[in-house]
């Protein structure tokens, strides 16, 4: 085990090493600039010149990576546009987007777990194949039009719940905070459930289909007896792996609904410095959310092999028994 944590450590680093040199790779090679977008039009040479040496973009790629690298670490690096430092502009950020990710998790895991149970169990019912189209049409629906439709309805029509913005006073005003997140949440939360469901009826139904679910059948268990005592467990390795996958999504998630509810989180934050041209602020977001989504994976990892006996013996086998 002890190998295998280090291996994976470091093939997390060397991702991070990859990501971080594709982002800032990608971003020089789009059309425009930073400086340009700061002067706007009718700027001159020189004027554009003075401004990309002071924001350090006529040195070598190779110069402004190290740079970058090194602020990030610091937290010396600031925006372009604000002049604020970049960590503590994502930091102000977080009060709003990790609620919002963590609950619609939450919810999501809530209603999609038991759903996709019942799916996997009552596969030939109706009420079966009613969870599974649901889930069908879930996934055919744009998340963003799922947000547009709640606003309709709960804030439009019926006028019980805020159709965007977060309170000035932030978690001060508790109340009008969780209004504000309860569309979001849903919203994600819909779009989460639709492939959770897909997933976890899946591996109920290999659980069910087991040769020991069978044996325990046999020996007197009812179907919810056996699939408790013996399904649970087995069943739960494919799905842990979704669940890590899903925690990132739903933070990928909640930076493009916070853009149609408007909130202040680190997807609007992401959408005006892609529009401005903020380098600074654009590579350290991206590199924060994929360094999310690797340490979500990593974690997966450890769980799986935690929960299931056969990895970690695969494993021993395929290292000599060194793991």
């Amino acid at each position: 085990m002890g190998r295998f944590i280090a291996v994976r450590v470091a093939s997390l680093i060397v991702s991070l090493f990859v990501a971080s040199v594709l982002i800032f790779a990608v971003l020089r090679l789009l059309p425009g600039g930073p400086a340009g977008s700061l002067l706007g039009v009718g700027t001159t040479a020189e004027q554009l010149e003075q401004l990309r040496e002071e924001l350090g973009m006529n040195q070598s790629l190779v110069a402004q990576y190290g740079d970058w690298i090194g602020g990030l670490f610091s937290g010396s690096t600031t925006s372009f546009v604000s002049g604020m430092p970049v960590n503590e502009l994502i930091a102000s950020k977080l009060p709003v987007t990790i609620p919002l990710s963590l609950a619609a998790f939450v919810v999501s895991v809530l209603v999609s777990v038991p759903l996709g149970v019942i799916a996997g169990v009552y596969r030939n019912s109706a009420i079966g194949v009613g969870v599974s189209a649901l889930s069908q049409l879930g996934l055919a629906v744009p998340v963003f039009w799922v947000g547009v439709v709640l606003v309709w309805v709960f804030s439009l029509q019926a006028g019980i719940l805020p159709s965007g913005g977060f309170p000035r006073q932030g978690w001060n005003d508790f109340g009008g905070a969780v209004s504000a997140l309860v569309l979001p949440v849903i919203t994600i939360a819909i779009a989460m459930s639709s492939i959770m469901v897909r997933y976890v009826r899946s591996a109920t139904l290999d659980v069910l289909d087991a040769d020991y679910i069978r044996t325990a059948r046999s020996i007197g268990f009812s179907r919810g007896g056996a699939l408790a005592r013996h399904g649970l467990r087995n069943g739960a390795v494919p799905v842990v792996a979704i669940l890590g996958i899903e925690l990132a999504t739903s933070l990928l998630g909640a930076v493009v609904v916070e853009n149609v509810f408007a909130l202040p989180g680190l997807g609007s934050e992401l959408l005006s410095a892609v529009t401005s041209r903020d380098f600074p602020v654009i590579q350290n977001l991206v590199l924060f959310l994929t360094a999310v989504v690797l340490v979500m994976n990593f974690a997966v990892d450890l769980i799986q092999r935690a929960i299931d006996p056969r990895l970690r013996l695969v494993s021993a086998s395929a290292g000599g028994g060194a793991l």
